[in-house]
């Protein structure tokens, strides 16, 4: 099986313990980068994180995942969506048809 993580501050996250999920509070940007790094070496498959932890290192996120079959998923936290989400499934759109066919 899978396992999945979900990586924030306490406030964004706390709830997903309910759903048996490993939760990860953070307090910075930088701690969250080097929590889904070692995450990921760790053997964990999918990570939710939420926006406001991504906001910046959208590069440097995707490079981790280049060639695997992890997932970095962004969720927006507790401060509300911050666009990154919707910047992301954009992205992979156009890379998969070749067009934005969802914004346009």
């Amino acid at each position: 099986m899978a396992r999945i993580a979900v990586v924030g501050k306490n406030d964004s996250i706390y709830g997903f313990t309910a759903l048996g999920l490993e939760t990860f509070p953070v307090p910075t940007k930088d701690e969250a980068f080097k929590l889904v790094k070692s995450l990921l070496n760790d053997g964990v498959d999918i990570i939710y994180l939420t926006e406001d932890m991504i906001d910046g290192n959208e590069e440097a996120l995707g490079k981790l995942t280049d060639g695997t079959m992890k997932a970095i998923i962004p969720i927006p936290g507790v401060s509300g969506n911050t666009g990154v989400g919707m910047k992301n499934v954009r992205d992979n759109v156009i890379r998969a048809i070749g067009s934005d066919i969802l914004f346009s």
